[in-house]
């Protein structure tokens, strides 16, 4: 889905020159075609995306380059299908940058025509070097300013997955020296509740194989200890994310700029801000499709007050097809 945009033009020195559009690329993350009110879902209502598919052009005929999150981003990204390239499978949240810097992006294109880039949200392509050996409690590198992004603010991989923290410009936000953090795939360092063997201190029941390390009384995929400050509130990512992607839009309102705005939503662990919980009648999936379109909804607001509606191509689109897990 894509909005217009007006043919706007400016002068650069003697020579007239088309005004170059922003370009906001909303990537959401499980959610279906039947999920969205404007391809005639009749239990859930979308209104922002409405919108968009009304006063813009909907795709019907498209298709993902994968059917899970990491090789539908590598592809996106890279412009190569995931199954070329080994090592592109679901990542793990220690896994090392699977987008290596001397590879071309779309984020480096869209730097080398002028723009200001920006990624805002769900990353799951790696960071640092290699897989487990990030010291999580320095910068990581190499990390999204390593492959065309000016700016970056992300989980550092995805919702369900240990680091459960946002990482800004490759450093993890609000981390208390004094309480390092420590990841690991392979085994629970000592003393660490899980998911299978402390149920009791669970809050939701957990999706398939989300039994280990619990973070806010939801027990996620690897083991982690320490980073207290760091951890996100799973009811606020939506809101945090959603924020930082209007920030962006912001801050970079007076020059052209490329924004990679990728929401958790609908994706599990599936926690709705109280403004959405029980509001869609259909559980917590539902909640957070209604919390979706809220993002949707800001981004388009945020343009509009900054006067950059008429100049910016919004694309949205899914990862993949949609996980329905929780009833």
């Amino acid at each position: 889905m894509a909005l217009p945009i007006s043919g706007q033009a400016e002068k650069r020195g003697n020579v007239e020159m088309p005004q170059c559009p922003n370009v906001v690329f909303i990537y959401a993350d499980d959610i279906g075609y039947g999920d969205l009110s404007c391809n005639g879902s009749k239990t859930i209502n979308t209104p922002n995306v409405q919108r968009m598919a009304t006063e813009g052009v909907r795709f019907t005929n498209a298709h993902s380059a994968a059917a899970t999150s990491t090789p539908s981003r590598y592809a996106m990204l890279t412009g190569e299908y995931a199954w070329r390239r080994e090592g592109t499978g679901i990542a793990d949240g220690d896994a090392g940058m699977i987008i290596r810097p001397e590879r071309y992006t779309l984020a480096d294109m869209f730097r080398d025509a002028g723009y200001a880039t920006g990624v805002v949200g769900k990353w799951h392509l790696g960071l640092g070097d290699e897989k487990g050996t990030q010291d999580w409690n320095q910068r990581l590198s190499p990390n999204p300013a390593d492959i065309g992004f000016d700016y970056s603010y992300i989980m550092a991989a995805t919702g369900d997955r240990v680091p459960c923290v946002f990482v800004e410009n490759g450093a993890v936000v609000n981390l208390d020296p004094e309480d390092p953090i420590y990841v690991s795939y392979k085994q629970n360092f000592p003393g660490e509740p899980t998911g299978k063997k402390n149920p009791d201190l669970l809050v939701m029941h957990p999706s398939h194989g989300h039994n280990q390390s619990i973070v806010n009384g939801f027990s996620r995929i690897g083991y982690m200890k320490g980073g207290k400050s760091a951890l996100w509130k799973d009811d606020q990512i939506a809101d945090e994310l959603t924020n930082k992607a209007v920030s962006f839009i912001e801050n970079h309102k007076d020059e052209p700029f490329f924004l990679y705005f990728a929401t958790q939503d609908a994706h599990v662990p599936r926690v709705p801000n109280e403004r959405f919980a029980g509001k869609s009648g259909m559980g917590p999936r539902g909640d957070v499709l209604l919390q979706f379109d809220w993002s949707v909804g800001e981004i388009l607001s945020a343009l509009k007050k900054n006067g950059l509606d008429k100049n910016t191509i919004i694309i949205l689109s899914s990862d993949n097809g949609p996980v329905v897990d929780d009833g």
